[in-house]
């Protein structure tokens, strides 16, 4: 499906976005092995979690839906879940396969994941790897590519330090852990974003959470309590919004009930050393995720540099803080930033890829790319979503500051985490 997006002078209005991908994704988890009846409200309704919905009801949870991003979930407790009557797809869903290969490696039966073609090329090895050590039982195709073949059975506790700050594969480890009796020790080299700890914190776990290590203490036996969930809004779905505002030569744009976690707010740090003019407005907590409404407003940007801690917190952000350093005043470095390349697509060489054939100048890196700006953009042809939401909406806001348009093909991948992206965007543009 192709989408053609002109430009626009003028962001104005005020939306909501979606519901946080990744507390959505754990809420359905979590809830499920949970003991008892949870409440979801405000779950985003997209393709990534509707696959892993799909996957909790194969497994046999019952989940109803009683309105607008509002389920009940009838949790079975750890050892609740069914064997599955067939493979269980995952869809477009990294954080489905990484995170339910770690639950089901310690369950008493046998399971399959696979995905659609972009799913069954990205590297699983990393947390094939670590759940091994623990005594899992799984087989994949070369280099860890899905399906993944998973015999369940008990796992043993360890210590294990990450070779690099991921939240899906500490949240796999964690979630492998939950039927194991001893102490888990999970090392980190960078702050993650935490919600997967939060949300256990919050079903009566014993975790403790230091800088830089996280603690699963030994029990001989675990239960999560049910959950009462409100999922804010995504700061990764806000993310395109915030950025087109800030571009904008008018306007006014209040992005309502953003999750604002500060594992997760290092777009916003980047903002701010850009110059973006924003605000954080009726800073609240919203069941344990603090949250707040965005005041976005036309800015004259800097370029910055974007590295090393920072990296984990807005891994997921960087294709758009691309967009913004084209138009930005000075040089933008982003560097440490390789696991770019082993996303839905290599992201360093499809934006790279997709500028270049618009005429932007930028260097490419292993770990990163370098943009000088502004530049000017004429735009007016077509270029490539490479089967990758972010790509795909990234693109759509640099459109949106061309002198001719762009048409992105491939638009329909933006359904895997903002359904009503385009509808939004139509909204706002004056």
């Amino acid at each position: 499906m192709v989408y053609q997006v002109e430009p626009a002078k003028k962001i104005n209005g005020e939306i909501k976005v979606p519901g946080d991908k990744s507390i959505s994704h754990r809420s359905l988890i979590l809830s499920s092995i949970a003991e008892g009846e949870s409440r979801i409200e405000g779950l985003l309704e997209a393709e990534d979690c509707l696959s892993t919905m799909g996957i909790m009801r194969d497994l046999g949870i019952e989940i109803t839906k009683e309105g607008a991003g509002k389920y009940t979930v009838q949790g079975k407790g750890l050892d609740g879940l069914e064997e599955a009557d067939d493979v269980l797809d995952c869809g477009n869903s990294g954080t489905s396969m990484r995170l339910l290969a770690g639950l089901l490696a310690s369950q008493d039966f046998y399971s399959v994941l696979t995905g659609d073609h972009s799913l069954r090329k990205r590297p699983m090895q990393r947390i094939i790897g670590p759940l091994s050590k623990m005594g899992a039982q799984i087989w994949s195709r070369r280099d860890g590519l899905a399906p993944l073949s998973i015999k369940g059975q008990k796992l043993e506790s360890m210590e294990y330090k990450l070779p690099v700050a991921s939240a899906q594969l500490k949240s796999s480890i964690l979630l492998a852990a939950l039927k194991t009796e001893a102490e888990t020790v999970i090392i980190e080299p960078a702050v993650s974003r935490d919600h997967t700890e939060r949300m256990l914190l919050g079903a009566g776990l014993d975790l403790e959470i230091l800088e830089d290590r996280i603690i699963l203490k030994e029990a001989a036996a675990r239960k999560l309590n049910p959950f009462q969930i409100k999922v804010p809004g995504d700061i990764s779905s806000a993310a395109f919004f915030i950025a087109a505002g800030l571009l904008a030569d008018q306007g006014e744009l209040l992005i309502k009930n953003v999750g604002i976690n500060q594992t997760r707010s290092g777009f916003l740090e980047v903002i701010e050393a850009m110059n973006g003019r924003i605000e954080l407005l009726n800073k609240r907590d919203q069941g344990g995720e603090p949250t707040a409404d965005i005041l976005v407003k036309p800015s004259k940007l800097k370029g910055t540099e974007v590295s090393g801690g920072v990296i984990p917190r807005l891994i997921d952000e960087i294709p758009i803080i691309s967009v913004l350093a084209v138009f930005a005043e000075g040089r933008t470095v982003i560097k440490d930033a390789a696991e770019l390349r082993v996303k839905e697509t290599d992201r360093i060489m499809a934006v790279v890829k997709e500028f270049e054939k618009l005429g932007i100048e930028i260097i490419e890196n292993e770990d990163g790319m370098e943009i000088s700006g502004p530049q000017t953009v004429k735009g007016g042809i077509e270029v490539e979503s490479y089967h990758d939401h972010r790509i795909a909406m990234s693109l759509a806001v640099l459109a949106l500051n061309t002198e001719n348009g762009i048409t992105i093909k491939g638009s329909e991948i933006i359904a895997t985490s903002f359904p009503n992206f385009k509808d939004l965007l139509a909204e706002v543009r004056e």
